[in-house]
This record gives C-alpha cells, sequence and structure tokens, in this order.
C-alpha cells in the first residue's frame, strides 16, 4: 500500500470520528451514522489494501 494511499484511509477515518463524536455533541444522529459508515468504509479498504499486500508478498517469496 502506497504512503499516499495509507494517508488518504487514514484522513477519511479520522474524518469519520470528528463527524461521530459532533454528531454525539449535537445529539445528530444522522451526522453520527455517516461517522461511523465513513470509519468502517475506510477501515475495509485498510484491510483490503492490506490482504492485497499479502497476496504480492507471497507471490514474490514463491517466484524469488
Amino acid at each position: 500500500m502506497s504512503f499516499a494511499d495509507k494517508t488518504r484511509n487514514k484522513m477519511e477515518e479520522m474524518t469519520g470520528v470528528a463527524k461521530e463524536r459532533i454528531g454525539d455533541m449535537t445529539d445528530n444522529e444522522r451526522m453520527r451514522a455517516e461517522g461511523a459508515t465513513q470509519q468502517s468504509e475506510a477501515r475495509a479498504k485498510k484491510a483490503g489494501e492490506s490482504a492485497k499486500d499479502v497476496g504480492r508478498n507471497a507471490r514474490d517469496a514463491f517466484r524469488g
């Protein structure tokens, strides 16, 4: 996973955290849900990228 991908995913996750907290403070259920969803999506992307990296590393180990 490239540095740009990691940074983008982390920023998306942190934006979700902020939205969720603002939703909590303002008692805005919609914003709270959007924040939670955004965090989940960012974590899923991170997991997918990590899985691709593991697959590439395994492939390279067998070729090497």
